[in-house]
């Protein structure tokens, strides 16, 4: 029986990085995008040609009405679940003095990087839960949160205080998983170079190679990619909560 996974946010950046490498590990993938429009069916066009599948999943994470139906949609013609990335996520409307975030602002951050995670994952936990799991199928959650989760950033107050509490997310459903067997675990990349960080991202490379990160370079959407299979994979054995700072060293205290 072949794993099937879920991947959301996958159309572009870390989430389509990380569908082509689920897809060459095997799985089934589900690519999921907020819209069904030419870049979710190039996305899902990529994933194929690596391996996987055809199955485009066109939903608003933050519709919490729509989770059950989907994965069910997903199930149908794929196949029993036995995967979720959460990797859709959104920026701040506007980086600046926290004393100026809009509420608008706030609240998009808080329902996309944080309560649309947590009620998607109870709708796939609560599935997995149901039914009779084969043993030899690994099964998973993988959370893509942030380094800001860990490391203040005053322009973007909201998005760290959303990503702090996706964090803790996935800490929580791992406790409570961890008796089912299904493995989570928190993803938290650092300075990588996506639409998001587009803007600024020059700036950070430079910032890379002059020691900000211990590696001298930012982050490429494809080593979150291999990370992210890697656990879905089962590839840490007897792992579960795990954080992985997926960010080059950027965290590490020096003096």
């Amino acid at each position: 029986m072949r794993p099937v996974a879920l991947v959301t946010g996958s159309s572009r950046g870390i989430g389509l990085a990380a569908a082509v490498e689920l897809a060459r590990e095997g799985f089934a993938v589900a690519v999921n995008g907020p819209f069904d429009d030419d870049e979710l069916s190039a996305a899902v066009e990529t994933v194929g040609k690596a391996g996987g599948s055809d199955m485009s999943a066109p939903f608003d994470v933050t519709d919490i009405a729509c989770h059950d139906v989907w994965l069910q949609r997903i199930e149908d013609k794929l196949g029993p679940l036995t995967t979720l990335v959460n990797n859709a996520g959104v920026g701040v409307l506007q980086r600046g003095d926290l004393l100026e975030v809009s509420e608008a602002s706030w609240d998009r951050c808080l329902a996309v990087n944080t309560k649309a995670m947590f009620f998607l994952s109870q709708s796939f936990a609560k599935r997995l839960i149901a039914r009779e799991r084969p043993g030899a199928l690994f099964h998973s959650i993988v959370n893509v949160t942030s380094s800001n989760a860990v490391a203040v950033a005053v322009p973007r107050a909201e998005y760290a205080a959303s990503k702090a509490a996706a964090a803790m997310v996935s800490k929580t459903f791992a406790v409570r998983l961890g008796e089912e067997g299904i493995h989570v675990y928190d993803v938290q990349p650092g300075l990588i170079a996506t639409d998001m960080t587009a803007p600024v991202i020059e700036q950070y490379e430079n910032r890379a190679k002059d020691g900000l990160t211990v590696l001298p370079r930012v982050g490429q959407p494809e080593d979150m990619g291999r990370i992210i299979a890697a656990l879905a994979s089962g590839k840490l054995p007897y792992t579960t909560g795990q954080v992985i700072s997926a960010d080059g060293g950027l965290l590490i205290p020096r003096f």
